[in-house]
């Protein structure tokens, strides 16, 4: 989550393992994970601390790493993404490029010009639950990256001209994912399982909100969330902490203080259903389907989802559902699912592309592996093969300082204690059999499957 850090911890965490290492990658990973234990290096040396500002106490995650001349920061505002937009579905997102316009001083092209002059990377992001400044740049130009984020926050380029052309490029992405049918299908899904509740949105709004929005209502949505009350920060790179958290209180002093978001959780529908959107032009079926799961950020049995769900369908190759779909029938040339966990919403999910005649024997077998999987559980190789991978490729988790910070981001967004993920570790190395299956069997509310399908 910034570039240099990277985005995925940020206000959403899931349970999706798609990555497939070959045994010597694997290999490489645990020996790597050795020598640094044995060196004595700290692979989580991301630190929390807070920054007084005004009377609110910022969240302030750090580590310095001298390796390289740079500075990464991320000024990050909870309770501020599309799920607390209200009715202006898009509004977030809208508002996030509307500040990427740059500065009322120097409009979008002479703020961009200020930036690749000196080579800083500047850019904002909404997401489901935050919305997200990124700063980056040679450690010499960082001073020059905060007075120009500073200007952007204090004068934004929120004008008429601006919020036209932001939401005619918004409208052209709406209409560019309308001939997407994985889109379509993967939207048409959560619009099924949480209908009613802002998750069914998409985060890109629609056509009709769009239109709808007003400079207004971009002005309003950063003076109410971009404050000091769902303010945290993660810095890293070459910088003293002392350094750091100075020049970010000076940054963080021109905020209203604010009022701190609600916390807010939406559950998915425990009722199977079925959406099916015929579209002409396609020429094969896109399935996707998706249940409940009792488990909110947090949840102390966490490790044991994370190995469940590998098993099952995140792995790829080797899963439960490639290997029926895709191996054993040939239903599909791929087929995966997965569990997000966040603050706002839980939900099991999962999809494949089949020809359009095979549709209803794909669908078949998917209740079929999932039913079997909860009926008896996984086998012990499973269970190997699921801690092994876990375990062996950790260190390629938290190889780089974005990571790290990302990884300690987490675990404080997630109400965890600093190092958490090292002792879940400890917890899947230690797992049994009878443990994991135990745990699969108090889950069977993933039987209760509903479906969004886009066929001819």
């Amino acid at each position: 989550m910034m570039r240099p850090m990277s985005k995925a911890p940020m206000g959403y965490v899931n349970t999706e393992f798609s990555l497939v290492e070959s045994p010597r990658a694997v290999y490489r990973a645990l020996k790597l994970f050795l020598i640094f234990l044995l060196t004595g290096h700290v692979l989580m040396a991301s630190t929390l601390d807070f920054i007084d500002v005004h009377g609110v106490k910022v969240p302030f995650i750090f580590e310095e790493d001298k390796r390289l001349p740079i500075v990464s920061m991320q000024l990050v505002f909870t309770h501020s993404g599309s799920i607390d937009e209200g009715k202006h579905y898009g509004l977030a997102r809208l508002s996030a490029k509307m500040l990427n316009e740059g500065s009322l001083k120097r409009g979008a092209v002479g703020f961009a010009d200020a930036l690749d002059a000196r080579a800083i990377q500047l850019s904002a992001t909404a997401g489901n639950e935050t919305f997200v400044i990124e700063l980056g740049s040679l450690k010499e130009e960082f001073d020059t990256g905060l007075l120009l984020l500073g200007e952007q926050l204090s004068e934004p380029n929120f004008t008429a001209k601006s919020l036209e052309k932001i939401k005619t490029m918004a409208l052209g992405d709406i209409s560019r994912k309308e001939a997407d049918f994985d889109t379509i299908a993967s939207d048409e899904l959560k619009a099924v399982l949480f209908e009613g509740t802002p998750i069914a949105v998409p985060n890109i709004g629609t056509k009709e909100s769009i239109k709808a929005i007003k400079l207004s209502d971009v002005e309003n949505f950063k003076k109410e969330r971009l404050v000091l009350s769902n303010a945290l920060v993660v810095m890293g790179g070459d910088i003293s902490m002392s350094e750091a958290k100075a020049k970010v209180k000076t940054l963080l002093s021109a905020l209203d203080v604010g009022h701190k978001g609600k916390e807010r959780h939406y559950n998915p529908s425990n009722t199977p259903k079925e959406s099916i959107l015929k579209r002409p032009q396609t020429e094969q079926a896109y399935l996707y389907f998706g249940a409940p799961f009792e488990m909110k950020e947090g949840d102390s049995e966490f490790y044991k989802a994370r190995v469940a769900m590998f098993i099952l369908g995140s792995s790829g190759f080797g899963s439960r559902l490639m290997e029926e779909i895709r191996v054993k029938r040939g239903l599909a040339y791929s087929a995966y699912s997965r569990l997000s966990v966040a603050k706002t919403h839980t939900y099991f999910s999962g999809y494949l592309q089949t020809k359009l005649e095979s549709q209803e024997e794909a669908k078949k077998t998917v209740v079929e592996v999932i039913d079997t999987f909860v009926r008896e559980g996984a086998t012990q190789n499973e269970l190997d093969q699921a801690r092994k991978f876990l375990l062996g490729s950790e260190p390629l988790r938290v190889e780089t300082l974005s990571q790290r910070l990302g990884r300690t981001f987490s675990e404080y967004y997630q109400g965890k204690p600093l190092g958490h993920s090292l002792q879940e570790l400890e917890l899947i190395r230690t797992l049994s059999l009878d443990e994991l299956n135990d745990f699969i069997k108090r889950h069977a509310e993933i039987k209760n499957l509903s479906y969004a399908i886009v066929t001819k």
